[in-house]
């Protein structure tokens, strides 16, 4: 089969599906506002929706997708959907990732039900910090979860941190050495300024640059492994063989690379983390679509797309956040939880 390409060439071979907007954190990179208009529950796509639609890009070259939210354990019977995205066999990996905290009581059914690999949000060690930057409790939750994950997913399992200065910078190395302890392979994610960001500033981002000289300062040379591949991080290798990523997102953009598309709860399918329109799937299979006139539609908007969100805004003088808290209320469809991420 042909490759789905856009207008730069970039494959269509990666779904992220946010199966709900909701969450259960209100993470200050995320959703640093009081309050929040939720997709209405009837739109939201059906577990069965969901992998019908997952076949139909597979059609088209699909074979990497992720469940995402919002934070995607909230959504209801979630192992459900797993077991029926992972009896496509087209699809080769299938993966999600989650805040951790209602990870314990539900590792067991993801992994049975067929979920290949997973991913966890740490942000901190410290419980203060833990309140201060999510407005909940439940950091102990969190890491009782990481331990549950890695009992079922051995080896399978990464861990996220955004670094954000004045609130969790302090804690680089700490973070790098709990994962390292554990064999668990720590990305580090720059700051972004899309969707709900915002509070977003120059200022607060911590840079590709700064995060790597801090662990050499620490634990010596370190290795760029220049691994050629659409995955947002750069990886990264200690002499003693420890691995980590760097997804720099914010000052080292990788737009040419990139295989993503993102599909929200409710339907919307949009091609950029940074894009304002998307394609409204749900009204397609809500209205008889057949299969085929579906892939014909997101063939045809993909070989269309010309997005590089992230570079654009690289290139911008005057940088603060992407959209206001207005723009964001009358069109939810903007915020990071609401298209995954």
């Amino acid at each position: 089969m042909q490759p789905v390409l856009d207008t730069l060439r970039r494959p269509l071979a990666n779904l992220r599906i946010s199966v709900t907007d909701r969450c259960n954190l209100r993470c200050a990179y995320c959703m640093p506002e009081e309050e929040y208009r939720w997709l209405p529950k009837e739109h939201l796509l059906r577990f069965e929706e969901l992998a019908r639609l997952v076949s139909v890009f597979a059609t088209l070259g699909v074979r990497k997708v992720r469940l995402t939210g919002g934070e995607p354990l909230l959504r209801h019977e979630l192992h459900e959907l797993v077991r029926r995205i992972a009896s496509e066999p087209r699809i080769e990996d299938l993966a999600l990732t989650t805040n951790g905290l209602l990870l314990a009581e539900q590792a067991t059914a993801l992994a049975d039900a067929g979920l290949h690999r997973i991913t966890v949000s740490l942000d901190t060690l410290r419980e203060d910090v833990f309140e201060a930057l999510t407005r909940r409790t439940g950091l102990a939750r969190v890491l009782e979860g990481i331990e549950a994950a890695r009992s079922r997913w051995p080896g399978r399992v990464k861990l996220d941190t955004v670094v954000m200065r004045g609130t969790n910078d302090g804690e680089i190395l700490p973070l790098f050495d709990y994962a390292r302890e554990r064999g668990l392979e720590l990305r580090f994610i720059e700051y972004m300024d899309v969707g709900g960001a915002t509070q977003w500033t120059p200022e607060a981002v911590v840079s590709r640059e700064e995060l790597l000289a801090h662990i050499a300062d620490r634990h010596g040379p370190i290795e760029h492994l220049g691994e050629t591949s659409s995955a947002p991080a750069e990886r990264f290798r200690l002499r003693d063989g420890t691995t980590f990523g760097v997804i720099a997102s914010t000052t080292a953009p990788f737009c040419s690379r990139c295989d993503r598309a993102r599909l929200t709860a409710d339907g919307m399918w949009y091609l950029c983390l940074y894009a304002r329109l998307g394609l409204d799937l749900r009204e397609l299979l809500r209205g008889g679509a057949s299969d085929e006139q579906i892939a014909q539609r997101l063939r045809s908007t993909w070989e269309r797309r010309t997005d590089r969100g992230a570079e654009q805004r690289l290139e911008e003088l005057a940088r603060g956040p992407l959209v206001g808290v207005e723009t964001l209320r009358r069109d939810p469809h903007l915020e990071m939880h609401t298209r995954g991420g």
